[in-house]
């Protein structure tokens, strides 16, 4: 499998975000604007009852030629051919992970730069870091900043994704801070025009 790249608009595509529109057609969407990643995040659904919808998503993203990445569950990346997996501090480690998964590519979620570079060093293929701006997406959060996210850019060398309550008003500050990527929740899911809000975050990468 190609090796994606993790850069510009990282949309994460949750069912709980998408309100009654179809997540599957919110992600097809967010493509269509530019989105370049698109991470799936359903923390309340068995994973079987996801796969279809995984599946899908995993489809229309090899068609785009986009990165396509399942939170937390490495089975279900590999199951439905995505093309890796993101886990937080609290989830297996990176080491674990890659025996699972292979050659994927692995995320990590981290707060500070310490957190980046352990997982740099334990193998993570990017890094994220956040909350970077108050975020209504998670119930409990950690927050950061930009000059933690400025911090966290120079400490490692693999891409950095900014993420936490990003949106159209405070986007280019992320990418000015050094962030390769910017994940957005509500700001693709939530709009009533998912497609026009991509492509206007999108557009914050040049």
């Amino acid at each position: 499998m190609e090796r994606r790249r993790i850069a510009g608009l990282y949309v994460i595509v949750d069912p709980d975000a998408c309100g009654a529109m179809d997540p599957v057609e919110v992600a097809r969407a967010a493509l269509q604007g530019g989105a370049r990643v698109l991470q799936w995040r359903d923390k309340r659904r068995d994973k079987g009852d996801q796969l279809d919808d995984v599946r899908a998503i995993a489809a229309i993203c090899r068609e785009r030629a986009a990165a396509f990445i399942v939170n937390d569950h490495a089975d279900l990346a590999l199951a439905s051919d995505a093309d890796g997996v993101h886990v937080g501090q609290h989830d297996l480690p990176v080491d674990a992970v890659r025996r699972i998964v292979g050659g994927l590519i692995v995320g990590v979620s981290t707060n500070d730069a310490d957190e980046a570079r352990r997982a740099e060093a334990a193998g993570a293929d990017y890094v994220a870091v956040g909350a970077i701006f108050r975020t209504r997406s998670k119930d409990v959060t950690r927050p950061a900043s930009l000059e933690r996210l400025r911090d966290v850019r120079a400490a490692v060398r693999v891409p950095v994704v900014a993420i936490g309550g990003i949106d159209a008003s405070n986007i280019t500050d992320v990418v000015a801070a050094g962030a390769d990527a910017a994940a957005v929740i509500g700001a693709v899911c939530g709009a009533a025009a998912p497609a026009r809000a991509a492509s206007e975050l999108a557009a914050a990468f040049g």
